[in-house]
């Protein structure tokens, strides 16, 4: 039996250039997810979050419908849903472009 949930996210709307991913660094390490989000050039913002299956599910209603506060979320589309026996991140963090 996996001890832990994996999934890949990607929201579109509003979420760049309003601290989505700030607020999405913080509601993980609240719900104690570990994993990243990144903007996109298609100005969505994407992203892994693994740790224990109630709270992938907590997350993904999250970021389907809160954000941060000046976001406006048009939909959330969610793949790569699995299992997991070991978390592959150390910490939830935000990747940014190099530059």
């Amino acid at each position: 039996m996996s001890k832990y949930g994996s999934i890949d996210f990607k929201v579109f709307g509003r979420v760049q250039g309003v601290f989505f991913r700030k607020y999405t660094k913080d509601r993980a390490d609240k719900l104690k997810l570990v994993g990243w989000c990144k903007n996109e050039p298609d100005k969505t913002v994407i992203g892994v979050a693994q740790g224990p299956s109630s709270h992938i599910d907590t997350m993904k209603k999250w970021l389907e419908t809160t954000g941060s506060p000046q976001s406006r979320i048009d939909s959330c589309t969610f793949s790569n849903d699995r299992s997991v026996e070991k978390l592959e991140f150390g910490e939830f963090t935000i990747r940014r472009k190099k530059k």
